[in-house]
Order: structure tokens, then sequence, then C-alpha cells
């Protein structure tokens, strides 16, 4: 018997493995956030699916998401990342990977990693919202609005609230898996 899920995910297998595996799940090491970071500015404007099935091609396009790598990319990487269809080719996407990358690794300078530095948002521990249903998870959050501006303010790039908040709940900042969800037993 299948076990309850968030409504989400029931989509495809991929969909549940990383509901499953993934979602939800504290993350502190910086290339593992910074690899969440990438794929959700990449993943504005646009579904979670498209992005989680194309994850392997920006994998391998984005140097394993090296950010040492990708902040001193080439005009002709960035012109050869526009031609890999693997990968969503939005050159504003593209280009705000590198100076996420830059700014990324200036955060780290400034707070010895940025781990530290997002989740000094938290005091270092997961929020736990307890949703009962998916009505009940919020988009943004005042807390999402400010990691946001603070991160603007820093010079990121694609990352407004809704992508923020969702990289929060990727990375286990925040826990809103549903009620009934059997990852809360877990």
């Amino acid at each position: 018997m299948e076990p309850i899920r968030c409504g989400w995910c029931s989509a495809s297998d991929l969909y549940k493995k990383y509901h499953d595996e993934e979602w939800g799940t504290p993350v502190y090491d910086d290339p593992t956030i910074f690899e969440f970071l990438i794929l959700e500015t990449f993943q504005a404007g646009l579904s979670w699916i498209t992005i989680l099935n194309k994850r392997e091609n920006f994998k391998t396009a984005f140097d394993n998401f090296d950010y040492k790598k990708i902040a001193n990319y080439s005009k002709d990487k960035i012109e050869e990342l526009m031609q890999n269809t693997g990968i969503i080719r939005n050159k504003l996407k593209i280009n705000s990977a590198v100076s996420n990358a830059q700014a990324f690794m200036k955060v780290q300078e400034e707070f010895g990693s940025f781990s530290d530095y997002i989740w000094k948002f938290t005091d270092g521990k997961p929020i736990n919202n307890n949703p009962k249903t998916l009505k009940d998870v919020p988009a943004t959050t005042p807390l999402s609005d400010a990691i946001s501006k603070d991160l603007k303010k820093r010079g990121f790039k694609f990352v407004g609230s809704t992508v923020i908040y969702a990289h929060m709940q990727a990375t286990g900042m925040v826990n809103d898996h549903i009620e009934d969800c059997w990852t809360r037993t877990k």
C-alpha cells in the first residue's frame, strides 16, 4: 500500500523519490545548499517537476554545481550553456548563476560558510509548520521576505520571496509536510 504523501508529489516516481528522500530534510552543507539555490532560481516562473526532470542535465552543465567554477564562467561558457537543450536556456538565469556563485562566496568569506549565514535566520533549527492540508502551506512568509531582501542586498538575483520560501522548504529550513504525510514519522 502506498504511504500517504503531500499531494503535490503524486505525478511521478521521480517526484515521490524527491519528496520522500530530500524535500524538507535539513541541509547544512554549502555545496548542496548552492545546488538547491541554483535549481530554485531556474524554477522561477516554472514548475518544480520541470526542473527536477532536468536536474541531472543541470548538474552536468554546471560542473556538478561547483560554485567556485561557476563564479569564473567565461562568456564562451555562458554561450555554451545557452545552446544546451537539456537545461533552461534563459540568459538572465544563466548569468544569475554566475553572479550568485560570486555572491555566495562573498557570504562564505563574511560568515565562515553560507550555511552559517542562511541558518542564522532560523537559529540553526528547522521551523515545523504542521500544515493540515496543502492549502495551509504558504508561498511566502515574512521570514522568506526578509531573507530575500538580505540576499538581494548582497547581490543575489532571482531570489524573490517565493523562490526563497521554496528553497527553505527544499533544504529543510521549514518543514511543510502535511500532517498526515508519512515523512512526519520517519
